[in-house]
Formats: structure tokens, sequence, C-alpha cells
């Protein structure tokens, strides 16, 4: 299994509030659209503060099933809508190896 994790700092002008609604609420269903996604969780950052608004985690069967999904017209467009709500976005490729 294959969890992206992708961070996300909101873009100039935006309010907190308004990224929060967008994250949780208006970009969710674009995730849902995306084929091979199996698992798709918002993490929203508490403090103000701090380096990203949001830390999304994906995940994917493998590496296949992630290039497949964003290659998809779903995937794209789940990509340029999170363009067009962010000034950063990274991300990161993991595996979980959960300890407890």
């Amino acid at each position: 299994m294959l969890k992206l994790i992708s961070l996300m700092k909101r873009k100039e002008g935006m309010t907190k509030e308004e990224f929060v609604r967008w994250a949780t609420v208006d970009h969710a269903p674009f995730a849902r659209e995306i084929p091979g996604l199996r698992k798709y969780v918002v993490n929203v950052a508490v403090a103000d503060d701090a380096p990203f608004d949001a830390a999304n985690e994906m995940w994917f069967d493998d590496e296949d099933a992630r290039a497949a999904g964003f290659g998809s017209d779903s995937g794209k467009a789940a990509g340029a809508d999170a363009a067009a709500h962010t000034s950063e976005r990274i991300h990161l490729k993991t595996s979980e190896h959960p300890q407890f």
C-alpha cells in the first residue's frame, strides 16, 4: 500500500476559514472521483502559524495505481482544483509502519 501525503498551504488572500471549507467540503468530491484512490483523509492544521494549512492522506494500492489515478481526467481535475486554491503543495510518498 502506498500513502501519499499532500502538504498544502492556502493561496494568498484566502482566509483559513475559506481554506478549511474548500479542503473539507468543496475539494472532497474531486478526490472521490480519482480512480484507484482507496482512502482519503483531510487533516487541517490547528495552529494559525503552522507552515502548512493541511496535510491530506491518500492511499493507493501501489505507485502504478497512483500514477494512473492522477493521470486520469478526474485526477487532473483534482490537481487543477488544488492548484487554484493553494500557494504551495508538497507530495510525499510513504509506506506506513504502524507501531501500535
